[in-house]
């Protein structure tokens, strides 16, 4: 079993930024992706960005340019750096792992974009 645990998030006014992170724990294998994802009221849940265990980076267009990721611990924790807000970022944004045939997703974080 593998536990991702979310911390960051929060309200900011439009060009601000926050930062998210997410840590995973247990039954961890080294071949993973890990990444974010978000879900608006009434929308369905999107990628935010994806990080496969050697590095790569996948974002969504809607972020690309404002929104970078680092990670340490051999990739079990990811940082979602959040710049240059904008309302339309308002979501509850998910950690997500994937491992094996397994998908695990965190709690969930809010992060609301208002003036």
């Amino acid at each position: 079993q593998v536990q991702l645990v979310e911390s960051g998030g929060g309200s900011v006014q439009p060009g601000g930024s926050l930062r998210l992170s997410c840590s995973a724990s247990g039954n961890l294998l080294l071949a993973h992706t890990m990444g974010w994802y978000r879900q608006a009221p009434g929308k369905q849940r999107e990628l935010v960005v994806i990080v496969e265990s050697w590095g790569q980076t996948n974002f969504a267009d809607s972020v690309k340019g404002r929104f970078t990721v680092s990670g340490e611990n051999a990739g079990n924790t990811i940082h979602l750096y959040m710049d240059s807000l904008k309302p339309e970022d308002t979501a509850v944004y998910y950690c997500n792992r994937v491992q094996g045939s397994q998908t695990y997703w965190g709690q969930g974080t809010q992060v609301t974009v208002s003036s």
